[in-house]
């Protein structure tokens, strides 16, 4: 996919997955319209598996939700078990080869798995699987390998025997011929849900695709836990035992990578990101005359924001929803035009005023750089930023694509620095425990990585999204 900025300046999104167990439902066509909802989560590739217990048959392809599917190849995937997954790459590159959900069909048995995270130590897991094949350089593959080798005779005993190799993080969503499977990494990096409809049993990354397709959220999947879902309900196998390992969720999912209609932790997205508006506000005060976001992950704290200090909150940017979501290169002389190909400045509304712009994250700061310069030439007379979150110091190794550390701007420039080069006139960012108490989370719960460093488990700062091309067969 292109994009209308600097497609480095940006924290990319991960992976969405979802999984129905529904005797009698069209469940490859829930499974669409769940992804749809989380196309948030990724936009390179899509993919939908289905079972009627005797053969899984499968449509993966790179592309949005609405270019890999239609009524006519929905129609073929018929069957009373459906997984699906959107992709953003973290290991393994941006190919057909890498889209979800990885299938493996050997000696008579069939496993599906779809997964958001990423597993730190597959390079390692990768060397160990002598004889074997791969198709692709996803470290996906290597986890449903690593799953089929594992001791046991049946998927539920090896998914419990394999799971404790893997280091890092995944929310996994899986299938055999007649069950559905569900399971989330012991440090609970990922969100996972489970819901009901129609009186049977989905999962997905999120609770906003619960509601999409109607059905009642029931409660999260616990870190470490393994779910399987037949046709008697919903069987618990157990906890996935990891030395060491307790609940690190990540903080940024709440910053940016989650839907704000989605329930985290229980609490409500929005919620904690106006919440994060009002705090920010009290930690970095200003007088202006209007705020405004940059939408549309800083939106709800630009709300949040202008309560608080009792200041107006408007639009000043009206985003081109689509721009960003084609793989068509643009000619030239649109590509010249960078972020004006994705927002329009509402002229009118700030000339002259003194303006508080509120964003969720600086990454790179060139496109900030460049909203800042177009709204001050739209007639702007002050740009005070205010970002949401602290700033991103470090990279993610556990399911979000970050930039390298020396791309991040605040690893190498202190905030005054920052803003300079920006050229704001104020720049302000959120404390670390003013986005923990946002959150309403205990702060020992909580991955903070990529503010302050400190890594839930020890990581290889090399690491590479391509470590898997070596190994692959």
């Amino acid at each position: 996919m292109i994009s209308s900025s600097d497609p480095k300046d940006a924290i990319r999104d991960k992976c969405g997955v979802f999984g129905i167990y529904a005797p009698g439902e069209d469940v490859a066509k829930i499974a669409y319209f769940a992804l749809h909802s989380l196309q948030h989560r990724g936009q390179e590739g899509a993919g939908i598996a289905v079972s009627d217990g005797i053969k899984l048959r499968s449509i993966r392809n790179l592309g949005l939700v609405t270019s890999v599917f239609n009524e006519q190849n929905l129609s073929k995937l018929k069957g009373f078990i459906a997984i699906g997954h959107n992709r953003y790459s973290t290991t393994g590159g941006n190919t057909k080869e890498n889209t979800q959900p990885v299938i493996l069909s050997l000696k008579h048995k069939v496993f599906a798995v779809s997964h958001n995270g990423n597993i730190i130590n597959s390079e390692e897991l990768a060397k160990k699987l002598t004889n074997v094949k791969r198709i692709s350089t996803s470290d996906t593959e290597v986890l449903a390998y690593t799953i089929y080798y594992a001791s046991g005779e049946k998927w539920n005993e090896k998914i419990i025997n394999a799971a404790p190799l893997f280091k890092g993080a995944y929310s996994i969503v899986a299938c055999s011929k007649k069950r559905l499977y569900a399971f989330r990494d012991p440090w609970g990096f990922r969100p996972l849900v489970l819901g009901k409809l129609n009186g049977y049993h989905v999962v997905a990354s999120e609770s906003c695709a619960l509601e999409t397709i109607g059905a009642d959220f029931i409660r999260e999947v616990e870190p470490g836990e393994v779910i399987e879902i037949n046709r008697n309900g919903i069987v618990n196998l157990g906890k996935i035992k990891a030395a060491g390992a307790s609940k690190k969720f990540c903080l940024f999912e709440y910053v940016y990578l989650a839907r704000p209609d989605s329930l985290l932790n229980q609490q409500l997205v929005h919620s904690v990101r106006f919440r994060s508006g009002q705090l920010l506000a009290k930690e970095a005060p200003i007088k202006a005359d209007l705020v405004a976001a940059i939408p549309d992950s800083g939106t709800s704290a630009a709300i949040g924001f202008a309560s608080e200090l009792g200041i107006p909150y408007g639009e000043v940017l009206i985003k081109n929803r689509y721009i960003g979501r084609t793989f068509i290169q643009p000619e030239q002389h649109i590509r010249e035009l960078g972020v004006q190909i994705k927002f329009n400045v509402l002229t009118k509304i700030i000339a002259g005023k003194r303006v508080v712009l509120v964003d969720d994250s600086i990454v790179r700061g060139t496109t900030m750089k460049k909203i800042v310069e177009m709204l001050k030439k739209s007639g702007a007379r002050e740009i005070h930023l205010r970002i949401c979150s602290p700033p991103v110091r470090w990279p993610c190794y556990f399911g979000v694509d970050t930039p390298n550390r020396h791309d991040l701007i605040a690893a190498k420039k202190s905030v005054a620095q920052i803003r300079e080069f920006i050229k704001a006139d104020s720049l302000k960012y959120l404390s670390l425990s003013g986005l923990i108490e946002a959150s309403a989370q205990k702060q020992d719960s909580l991955c903070t990585a990529c503010f302050s460093g400190r890594y839930p488990l020890p990581v290889k700062h090399n690491f590479r999204k391509n470590i898997l091309e070596n190994t692959a067969s």
